[in-house]
């Protein structure tokens, strides 16, 4: 009960500020496609341009920042991706969590992988601006 309180004055907040929660939704899944098909071109500058200075990344090798993050995305490709169970809560009117799974599959530093994880992903808007300030990676079963 407590929750749905919550979820309610956030979206009355969202809404005062001029944002259906459907459209805050969309643009938060949209900044996310985007990294995600960034890494399927080998996009590095626009994956990088979406990761806030600050950002950290944490995975199963532990919390890394923007440039070991950037390092190590150099030797990372995506063939194939699947987004599915996709969550987001907005946090205040230009910060949201994006929480979801993903089916992918690539290769990583020259060995070919397939994955399912799930990921949840904070972003922030700063001066117009879409950013991706922490992203935590868990494996699924």
């Amino acid at each position: 009960m407590r929750s749905s309180a919550l979820m309610s004055i956030l979206i009355l907040r969202a809404t005062a500020a001029g944002q259906t929660p459907d459209s805050f939704r969309d643009q938060i899944v949209a900044q996310e496609r985007a990294g995600l098909d960034a890494l399927k071109t080998g996009d590095l500058r626009t994956f990088g341009n979406s990761t806030a200075e600050e950002a950290v990344f944490v995975d199963a090798q532990g919390p890394a920042g923007k440039a070991l993050v950037l390092q190590h995305t150099a030797e990372f490709r995506l063939t194939e991706y699947t987004m599915s169970e996709v969550q987001v809560i907005q946090i205040a009117p230009d910060a949201g969590l994006l929480v979801y799974k993903i089916n992918e599959t690539g290769a990583s530093h020259g060995k070919a992988f397939s994955a399912r994880v799930y990921v949840s992903s904070l972003w922030v808007k700063r001066a117009g601006k879409w950013q991706c300030l922490f992203s935590q990676e868990t494996s699924a079963k």
